[in-house]
């Protein structure tokens, strides 16, 4: 069963902090690749951020030094700790999962069409 729930959202205001989580089961999490993406309103979907079960990293350079995305395998559970937040970071937040069939890739992909599943979303508004 595939189901990645995102929570953590919120408003802050510039400069501050935010810590989103997504739970994942344990289908979704036995990906190779998961990922974290944004979308503001009028604008496409981006990948923010990407980590492959090997530990390997990949950030846009709009979050590079400000965000860190990680995992807690105990919990099937993935993060991304946000900090010195701008207004421009205001977006919708997904989560998402590459499907374990895909062959992995280095760096971990940020395009959307990289990922087979997908959360609902949770709003980060930065003022």
């Amino acid at each position: 069963h595939v189901q990645l729930v995102e929570s953590g959202g919120g408003s802050v205001q510039a400069g501050g902090s935010l810590s989103l989580s997504c739970a994942s089961s344990e289908y979704t999490y036995a990906s190779n690749c998961m990922g974290w993406f944004r979308q503001a309103p009028g604008k496409e979907r981006e990948g923010v951020a990407a980590l492959n079960n090997d530990g390997s990293t990949n950030y846009a350079e709009s979050v590079k030094g400000r965000f860190t995305i990680s995992k807690d395998n105990a919990k099937n559970t993935l993060y991304l700790q946000m900090n010195s937040l701008k207004p421009e970071d205001t977006a919708m937040y997904y989560c998402a999962a590459r499907a374990a069939s895909r062959v992995r890739r280095w760096p971990p992909p940020l395009g959307i069409k990289e990922y087979n599943y997908w959360g609902q979303g949770t709003q980060v508004t930065v003022s």
